[in-house]
């Protein structure tokens, strides 16, 4: 057993941590457009040579809302997955059905939340800044899945966002402290959910052959493989949003090489990121070494 969770534990522990979008966004709040919105290990602006210190600050504040946003995306194919899985089970565990009602509900206003600070961002920053979609669509391909295949990459996605802020977001004190506030507040609660999916995950994949598991985790690949070609798409808009609000038209080399550049640090931010994550890679272990070895061999891709 690689873990132990439980779902009486994920309960306590989901009440803890529980808080309001208007405690963590009151009205009156403010950006602080003098400072970076996202870790510069994640955003890998402030390397970009022919950029000013300035133009990286302004494109790493669009990678911030870009981030908030798609993690809004995310959310509106987790949501409907939970509550399907959760569907079954009414009439058996109340522990488990109440755990992940919860987790249901939760990401229902993460989605709120996430829908506020773009409305906050786009009346502050000036400059309309386009996100991949529509979400409906996207979720809709997304959950025309294998159920396995989408709750591992659910799974990723939690344990990445975890990842995310306790290595690169907590101890850096240069970003913004309202954006930093909400990556805590989202952080929070995606540890519980964290817990969950890899319950759900274990219960999708008990029973399954070999055959059976390496056919989801060929969905997943897929999956993933419809996610880079999003953020490759994403790069461009946010190339677009960055010409717009610097007034900078980048050359066609430059704008060449920024959005490869900048693919490769999305494809990092959600996909890489989450591939290696030591909790990720033990439930994959724990389903069947060969799925570890086979995302393993092709993690590397998206550093």
């Amino acid at each position: 057993m690689h873990h132990n969770f439980n779902f009486a534990d994920v309960l306590a522990a989901s009440a803890r941590a529980s808080w309001e979008i208007e405690d963590v966004l009151p009205p009156g709040s403010a950006l602080d457009f003098t400072k970076a919105f996202m870790p510069e290990n994640l955003a890998r602006t402030a390397v970009i040579p022919f950029l000013t210190p300035e133009e990286a600050k302004v494109l790493n504040q669009i990678r911030g809302h870009e981030y908030l946003a798609l993690f809004g995306l995310v959310e509106e194919f987790v949501l409907p997955f939970v509550l399907d899985h959760a569907r079954p089970q009414l009439k058996e565990d109340d522990l488990r059905v109440r755990a992940l009602l919860g987790f249901a509900s939760e990401e229902a206003k993460h989605i709120h939340l996430f829908r506020q600070f773009h409305g906050l961002f786009t009346e502050s920053f000036g400059t309309p800044c386009a996100v991949i979609g529509p979400a409906d669509a996207i979720a809709e391909k997304i959950l025309g899945h294998e159920p396995l295949a989408v709750a591992l990459v659910i799974l990723m996605i939690e344990w990445m966002t975890q990842k995310h802020y306790v290595v690169s977001v907590r101890d850096d004190g240069a970003l913004d402290p309202l954006f930093k506030s909400l990556l805590k507040h989202h952080w929070m609660e995606e540890a519980q959910h964290a817990k969950l999916d890899t319950l759900m995950v274990e219960a999708l994949a008990d029973g399954r052959t070999e055959t059976q598991i390496q056919r989801a985790i060929d969905e997943f690949l897929e999956i993933g493989a419809f996610l880079d070609a999003g953020l490759l798409d994403q790069a461009g808009m946010n190339l677009d949003a960055f010409e717009a609000a610097t007034g900078r038209g980048l050359a066609t080399g430059e704008r060449n090489a920024l959005i490869g550049q900048q693919h490769q640090a999305l494809r990092w931010t959600y996909l890489g990121s989450g591939m290696i994550h030591p909790r990720f890679v033990a439930s994959l272990a724990a389903m069947s070494p060969t799925a570890r070895d086979r995302i393993a061999s092709i993690a590397p891709a998206f550093a």
